[in-house]
């Protein structure tokens, strides 16, 4: 067996493990995530194959279809000049067959192309003189970038006049890609910059766009990677819209015979523009293994990504329960259990959590998601502003705005004016913090009298007759069953009406307590234990009187 003249052996600190992220957007992975996703890729094969080792089988194909760093790529390769050393005795032809024949990759950007090159060929030009590839003949290799631009429309026709000639013009704005929905405003920068027009996405024929790239019979057998998150998507503010489903979808769509993928956890509950992919994903018996990492900054450290990551195996033969796995601090929490997705329209992520609910929801009872307001209860936004006093209005209302109390009058309410008259317990639409863990996932309740309204900044949780039912119901919410039911929901800081849709609407003839409510719905002192592990107690003080939020410490 000949010496090559370079080790594929990482040296001593992997530079992969040096490089900063780009943004929260485009996140790289660490190699040590990484080859986590290899071993349980390794795992399924081999099951999947009567124990046949996937590493020493020189016929199949990889692709990382947004590959950024390298790093999935160049493990795939270690293992693979590791596992063919009796396939093809000779490292130089091991080597030069791997790259040529076996692992490719789609850039994201032009550095990141760059920087898969120099990770995985040793040298940014695959027919260099230091690549360690031997037959390619283009500079691309097996890693491909091209510039792709937007593909605009939709938005407003507008009439202008031209600042130079004075004729009339026309020209469109708040256009959005059609592929990807990212806003014209944001990301029409002319040729210096980056468009993050990612080609894998932006074709309405994946398999068409592959054979272009990569040759008519190329089918891959394993398709892994690391897709970028999102891209601002042209709303108020600093709106951004989920793109990760879009290149899973595009990927599941080449029938690979499995797809690793790490991603954000939200898609699980909630997230902006996601029910569609989460029903997808949930009734997709093919879906095999999910690993998940619900604590801030664990899988990717110093990357804020909010509800956490996870990566799951699809496999295209299987047609069963997944395996569910939580991670916490690099440990299991817990054993593994298999369950099917699509028990509930959202995924309970702890499997503690699961025999917990299935007693709650064999009571049949109604729950609090019909009784819970939609955003905007009286229609008006978060950042409207009242007046600062009632002094010379007709018909004054109180109203709880964002962190402050303002005064509007009754006929300026866009909706709901006859709410106004009621008890009211009022819960903040928003509800987290940048801690790594949540532990309250409610605010305390507001309880609001008659003469009152909000702003978007609140839900209506409730409308009441009289003082006594708005107070039981308020201490109803607090209690640590009730957000321990919220919290299967609530995958982020939004906590909508639909966080509710898991919590009985229990009659008000007493006082609820957590006791009284475990002793409902006869839980175990286990599963008391792990509520409680769970949930935080909020402080002695019983409701906020002000509208000022209790966040997580």
């Amino acid at each position: 067996m000949s010496l090559a003249p370079f080790t594929l052996r990482g040296h001593n600190p992997d530079v992969l493990t040096c490089i900063a992220n780009l943004s929260n957007d485009e996140v790289f992975t660490p190699p040590e995530f990484a080859n986590r996703m290899l071993d349980t890729l390794t795992t399924a094969w081999a099951d999947a194959n009567d124990g046949a080792d996937i590493w020493a089988n020189p016929d199949v194909t990889f692709l990382d279809p947004f590959t950024k760093s390298g790093v999935f790529l160049r493990e795939i390769v270690r293992r693979l000049t590791d596992g063919l050393v009796l396939a093809i005795p000779d490292l130089d032809q091991r080597v030069d067959h791997i790259l040529t024949h076996q692992v490719f990759g789609i850039g994201i950007t032009q550095l990141t192309a760059l920087l898969a090159r120099r990770s995985v060929y040793c040298s940014r030009f695959a027919n260099g003189p230091h690549s360690i590839a031997r037959s390619f003949t283009t500079e691309d290799g097996n890693i491909w970038f091209e510039r792709t631009e937007h593909t605009w429309g939709g938005g407003k026709r507008e009439f202008r006049s031209d600042p130079l000639t004075s004729e009339e013009v026309i020209v469109h704005t708040n256009r959005k890609c059609i592929y990807c929905g990212a806003g014209e405003d944001d990301y029409a920068r002319g040729d210096d910059l980056e468009t993050h027009a990612y080609a894998f996405i932006h074709t309405d024929d994946i398999k068409a766009r592959m054979a272009e790239l990569f040759g008519d019979n190329m089918q891959f057998d394993v398709i892994i990677g690391n897709p970028p998150y999102q891209l601002s998507d042209g709303g108020y503010g600093t709106s951004a819209a989920p793109i990760y489903q879009s290149f899973v979808e595009k990927a599941l769509g080449l029938d690979p015979r499995f797809a690793v993928f790490v991603t954000p956890s939200r898609w699980f509950a909630g997230g902006k523009g996601l029910d569609e992919y989460r029903k997808k994903m949930l009734s997709d018996h093919r879906m095999h293994d999910i690993v998940d990492y619900p604590k801030l900054y664990e899988a990717f450290p110093g990357v804020k990504i909010r509800g956490g990551v996870s990566y799951f195996l699809w496999d295209r033969e299987y047609d069963g329960p997944c395996t569910i796995q939580t991670m916490w601090d690099g440990e299991p929490l817990g054993a593994p259990v298999a369950r099917y997705l699509d028990a509930y329209d959202v995924l309970v992520r702890r499997n503690e959590a699961v025999p917990i609910l299935e007693k709650v929801r064999a009571r049949q009872e109604p729950t609090l998601d019909s009784r819970v307001s939609s955003r905007k209860p009286f229609g008006l936004a978060t950042n409207f502003r009242g007046s600062t006093s009632p002094s010379r209005m007709v018909a004054p209302v109180k109203l709880f705005a964002n962190q402050r109390v303002d005064w509007i009058e009754r006929g300026d309410l866009p909706s709901n004016r006859d709410w106004v008259d009621d008890w009211k317990v009022l819960m903040t639409r928003v509800q987290g913090t940048s801690a790594a863990v949540e532990t309250k996932f409610l605010s305390k309740p507001i309880i609001a009298g008659p003469g009152t309204a909000c702003t978007e900044t609140y839900l209506v949780a409730g409308r009441f007759d009289t003082e006594e039912e708005a107070t039981r119901y308020a201490a109803y919410l607090r209690t640590r069953f009730v957000r321990f039911l919220v919290s299967l929901r609530k995958g982020t800081q939004d906590a909508a009406r639909n966080v509710y849709a898991f919590v009985p609407d229990l009659p008000l003839d007493r006082d609820w307590t957590d006791a009284l409510l475990y002793e409902r719905y006869g839980l175990t002192d286990d599963e008391i234990a792990f509520i409680e592990s769970q949930v935080a107690p909020h402080d002695d003080a019983l409701f906020d009187e002000d509208g000022a939020d209790d966040s997580d410490e």
